[in-house]
């Protein structure tokens, strides 16, 4: 399989909605789509990961499509609103690599000694 850079995902999504869905939905439709979708997946880890028992028809759709579907409307929202996800993602690599250098050093000291 070919792998995808979020580049190209922005630039798939836009064309999909120019050439089949005709326009994007407004942002604040959207950041409710992203809310509702989050929360889709969010049931899907309940019941597989957590505590919870499925009940018929819980698991129509699975992990990976849930969380392609919270990252379709988060392509979506960035598209509409000009964020550049790879340069976003990028400056919040770099922003974690500084900020958080030795923060979680007592965890890697305890998975060294385990």
């Amino acid at each position: 399989m070919e792998r995808l850079g979020l580049e190209e995902a922005q630039r798939m999504v836009d064309e999909w909605i120019h050439k089949v869905g005709g326009k994007y939905f407004s942002e604040l439709t959207n950041m409710a789509l992203l809310t509702e979708e989050t929360g889709e997946l969010a049931r899907v880890i309940a019941r597989v990961y957590g505590d919870q028992i499925a009940k018929e028809g819980d698991l129509r759709k699975s992990l990976a499509e849930e969380m392609a579907d919270v990252l379709w409307v988060l392509i979506c929202l960035a598209n509409q609103t000009g964020v550049d996800l790879t340069s976003a993602f990028m400056a919040n690599i770099e922003k974690k690599y500084t900020r958080d250098r030795d923060r979680f050093a007592p965890l890697r000291e305890d998975a060294a000694g385990e």
